[in-house]
């Protein structure tokens, strides 16, 4: 796995010229929390922040670095090798296994044949066992649930083993309880050193497993900081409107959010 986590945009800008709708980020370092989570409204930016975070998307001003590097400068597979990139609406895929879609993680490494070496199957086999699909490695994703497909990509983002993994809504389609379990996975102790930056509808998910939180509103991101001082009723408010209430996580006391009836 690369050492590479740290991304920076500065004076990043990216507009859509259908609606005239604009991200604006003036300064960003992600990748120095082990895990920080993205959240606001429909809308908001969120995932095209993360895209051009990821490099998907290229900034109409300004510059994303990867620890101080350009990613406009750096080869497709070398960023591969340094960031996990899981995209919300991933592209169709032949019914392949669920060790086979595991396998595509191991792109970046391997050589002109595709075959994996020993190193790889190890990577390989240590994703699936973490996301719980050892059991699934031979079953096709036409014979999976939605839940556990989302698994089996997420299995492929881990078999990377970037510094960096960038995740998009990664616990849509699960259960609450697989839910728990993606984020107890991500937001556990790595040691490999990885950073993990999440997008998420869910605030009290982000508020129990996250150091950091951004609330993004309008293309402008308008908190940013430790759960505590950013799941506040002032914020939130400004954000979601008055049809919230913020209370507190009865085993832990962070904070969490409940809709009024």
């Amino acid at each position: 796995m690369s050492s590479g986590r740290i991304i920076e945009l500065e004076g990043t800008q990216f507009r859509y010229a259908d609606n005239g709708w604009a991200l604006d980020i003036p300064h960003l370092r992600l990748g120095e929390e082990r895990v920080s989570c993205i959240v606001g409204p429909n809308g908001s930016g969120k995932s095209t922040l993360l895209r051009l975070a990821a490099g998907m998307l290229q900034p109409g001003q300004g510059t994303v670095r990867l620890d101080g590097r350009p990613l406009a400068d750096m080869p497709r597979r070398a960023i591969a090798r340094r960031i996990g990139f899981l995209p919300q609406e991933s592209p169709p895929l032949f019914d392949y296994s669920v060790e086979m879609v595991a396998q595509m993680g191991r792109y970046a490494y391997v050589g002109w044949t595709g075959a994996l070496a020993e190193p790889d199957r190890r990577a390989v086999d240590r994703a699936l066992a973490a996301v719980d699909m050892n059991a699934l490695r031979g079953r096709r994703l036409s014979h999976l649930s939605g839940g556990e497909r989302r698994r089996a990509l997420i299995a492929a983002v881990l078999a990377q083993e970037p510094g960096i993994l960038l995740l998009d809504e990664p616990t849509a389609s699960l259960d609450i309880h697989h839910a728990a379990a993606v984020m107890r996975l991500l937001s556990g102790p790595s040691t490999d050193g990885r950073a993990v930056v999440i997008v998420t509808h869910d605030i009290n998910l982000a508020a129990l497993f996250a150091e950091r939180i951004l609330i993004l509103a309008k293309g402008r991101i308008v908190a940013d900081g430790p759960p505590r001082q950013i799941v506040r009723k002032a914020v939130i408010r400004q954000v979601y409107g008055d049809e919230i209430l913020v209370s507190e996580h009865p085993e832990t006391g962070e904070p969490m959010i409940v809709a009024r009836k």
